[in-house]
């Protein structure tokens, strides 16, 4: 029998919100079937429904024909569904063989887990996968970049002999172009075997290049179903955001009048990036470019204090700044906003209100340390406001909201301390059109507000649009700086893949 999941009149309430309305749809195996929405639209719920992490309101849900209703993701993997999330699910202190067979480690005769085996057959997939000589069964997770942390968050689903149905939520957010390949032909192989393939994205790109199938959400409702060859990425857009956004960096209101240097790195080093020096102006958008790896992230965390410097100056209107730790550096008016949303920017056990605030303490204290919580609720509201946080009100969950608001909490968090440098760290990174065209305005303004920005990402036509300079990096270095006016994506590639430093 063909495999099938099938989804009937799925609704799903929250208090006061309702996330799912009456979804009705089946997605085949040996297809892959992408999800399209806006943040908030309804996708991530659904996958956590058939995942078992929450449970549907009203309607029912069929796996190969069979009515099915899981109680926990435990269950669902115990029947061939597993759903690999932008959050990812490891344990980073385990071997990548540990993780991969993480409850169902290989044993010998006597019942003793056999460690050789694991290894061995880990290395198998990690074979599959062509990562050989990149990744050892042995290395510990907490080793591993990002990137390829989440590769074996997808090695441990792909490992599973009664796979069925694989659903991947934004797995290439951490993922270079060359693992995004890898990725693409695991998923193609998966497909071709009959499995069911589940992709939400947002990089409208891998949609067109992985997905057979589109299914459009808005507001919790399911729009329709399109053939991917047959649709353009306008229709889409249109269809998933209920309007045009034609060119959304031709449409910006920019920042003309950039100022003085005010802020200057010379000859910074650490573990884990070579010296480097730049400079920052009042009022310019200053973009870090560079493939995976290449010691952007590295830099700003050298910059904040949460790794060492070993060497080097940060001058700050003309003064020495030394940040030992990022309170230090929010102290000197230089705050950042992390790649890794989950781990280092939400407090997801506090509520939005706290999420905003807590990096405003002192600001918000009287002399003796007592919180002043008129202020505290000022500042809230004003945040929810200016940074149209789309939440029922202070109090629910930070983890609760989509990720673009979950986002907008951490840069309204910042904003808040009144800094002098922003660093956003791939601010949109699994962000939704509508959603990254509220934060590309967002940076323009804070432009013009005089504010100096340096903006790390990964996204080509995201650096272009928005950035007055490029700084691309390669091998942990500094390889090219290029103006708005000349910066192209064969460029900003070139440099980035240059055998050479270019100055």
């Amino acid at each position: 029998m063909k495999n099938s999941v099938e989804f009937q009149h799925i609704t799903k309430y929250f208090p006061g919100v309702r996330a799912l309305d009456d979804i009705s749809f089946t997605a085949n195996g040996g297809e892959v079937l992408a999800f399209l929405g806006e943040n908030g639209a309804g996708k991530s719920t659904l996958l956590k429904i058939l995942n078992g992490d929450y449970q549907p309101s009203a309607g029912d849900y069929l796996l190969n024909g069979k009515h099915v209703h899981f109680q926990s993701p435990h269950e669902a993997i115990e029947s061939g569904v597993s759903v690999i999330y932008q959050e990812r699910q490891i344990l980073v202190e385990l071997s990548v063989a540990e993780n991969i067979f993480l409850g169902r480690m290989p044993v010998n005769k006597f019942g003793v887990i056999d460690a050789g085996l694991a290894n061995k057959k880990a290395l198998e997939i990690i074979n599959d996968f062509g990562l050989a000589g990149i990744i050892s069964p042995i290395d510990k997770v907490k080793d591993l970049s990002i990137a390829h942390q989440q590769m074996i968050e997808i090695m441990k689903a792909y490992s599973r002999e009664n796979l069925t149905c694989i659903c991947f939520d934004e797995p290439t957010a951490s993922l270079s172009d060359s693992d995004i390949d890898i990725l693409f032909n695991i998923i193609k192989k998966l497909r071709d075997e009959g499995k069911v393939v589940i992709y939400v994205s947002h990089r409208m790109s891998e949609i067109k290049r992985i997905a057979d199938r589109v299914a459009i959400f808005k507001d919790g409702k399911l729009v329709t179903i399109l053939n991917a060859s047959e649709s353009n990425e306008q229709k889409m857009i249109k269809l998933m955001v209920g309007r045009d956004l034609g060119d959304v960096f031709a449409n910006l209101d920019r920042n003309q009048h950039i100022g003085d240097v005010y802020f200057e790195v010379q000859g910074l080093y650490s573990d884990y990036v070579e010296p480097v020096s730049f400079k920052l102006r009042h009022g310019e958008v200053l973009g870090f470019s560079g493939l995976v790896g290449a010691g952007r992230t590295e830099i700003m965390r050298a910059i904040i204090g949460a790794d060492k410097m070993l060497g080097g100056k940060i001058l700050l209107d003309g003064r020495e700044v030394c940040n030992t730790d990022p309170h230090e550096a929010i102290l000197n008016g230089i705050v950042m906003v992390p790649e890794d949303r989950k781990f280092e920017g939400i407090l997801s056990n506090l509520d939005v209100g706290n999420n905003i605030t807590i990096g405003a303490l002192d600001q918000n204290s009287n002399r003796i340390g007592v919180l002043d919580q008129k202020a505290e609720t000022k500042m809230t509201d004003e945040g929810i406001k200016e940074f149209a946080i789309k939440t029922p009100d202070s109090k629910k969950l930070v983890v609760e909201l989509s990720g673009g608001n979950q986002q907008k909490c951490v840069v309204a968090r910042w904003m808040a301390t009144k800094p002098k440098v922003l660093i956003l760290d791939e601010p949109t990174k699994g962000i939704d059109v509508g959603a990254k065209s509220e934060f590309y305005n967002l940076i323009c303004r804070f432009a013009k507000q005089g504010l100096g920005v340096i903006l790390v990402s990964s996204e080509l036509p995201e650096i272009i649009g928005l950035c007055d300079r490029i700084i691309v990096m390669k091998n942990k270095r500094i390889s090219g700086i290029v103006e708005r006016k000349d910066a192209t994506e064969d460029r900003l590639l070139a440099l980035a893949m240059a055998d050479e430093k270019i100055n």
